[in-house]
């Protein structure tokens, strides 16, 4: 699964990095973060008007027919193996596919003390996750949300956890932002484990554990006694 990122370059950053065109005053202000968190609202791309977009949406899709927006909790993460068939995903993976910029995200080894680990870029650089967006509307309550698509873990990741968010390679952005396309066929080829060769992982403070924890800190190493 991956439920907790960082994106440890600032928005104008982030904009050159993906070649955004549209709305780039949404991430003109944001700040490097260490600890984004489902419920949060989160830098994401998507396709407007044929151009890349910038747009924030909170973390945990809510389907356009939810009852309750309260469902979003549940669905930080969508399989790659079900995302093109089930209901909570299969409209907004056939037409409301974005990009998710990170720069490493987190995942916990359970068997030793839950140990939290960045995984990151050799090169440290900014990476995107696929993801999906919807449009939310009751009662004069509009929420714009994600969810970020997870498969099976490399064999890197797989030292810790079985699972792991899915890394576009930039040659298949354009595919994946395309609303034109809409055919498992060509989609689910992009949803694979990333190269282990190109990430790298190590163990980080457990004071990523708590959200309210946000600063640079959090994606150094830890080696015995400490920081490196």
């Amino acid at each position: 699964m991956c439920g907790r990122l960082n994106i440890a370059a600032p928005g104008p950053k982030l904009v050159e990095a993906f070649d955004i065109v549209r709305d780039i005053e949404l991430f003109d202000a944001l700040a490097p973060r260490y600890n984004v968190a489902p419920s949060q609202r989160i830098p994401a791309i998507r396709l407007d008007s044929g151009q890349r977009a910038a747009c924030l949406l909170r973390w945990g899709l809510v389907p356009s027919w939810a009852k309750d927006e309260k469902i979003g909790y549940k669905m930080i993460n969508a399989r790659a193996e079900t995302v093109a068939e089930k209901p909570a995903y299969r409209a907004a993976f056939k037409r409301h596919r974005c990009l998710i910029p990170a720069t490493g995200f987190y995942e916990w080894q359970q068997s030793d003390g839950k140990q939290p680990y960045n995984i990151r870029r050799k090169d440290a650089a900014p990476f995107a996750l696929a993801g999906l967006w919807e449009h939310w509307e009751r009662e004069g309550m509009v929420i714009e949300s994600c969810t970020i698509v997870v498969t099976e873990a490399n064999d890197l990741m797989r030292r810790i956890h079985e699972r792991m968010p899915v890394i576009l390679h930039p040659k298949d952005y354009d595919l994946w932002l395309n609303p034109e396309v809409g055919d498992p066929e060509r989609l689910l080829p992009l949803l694979i484990p990333y190269a282990d060769e190109d990430l790298e992982m190590y163990p980080v403070s457990k004071m990523v554990n708590s959200p309210k924890n946000d600063r640079v800190e959090l994606i150094e190493e830890m080696v015995e006694g400490g920081r490196v």
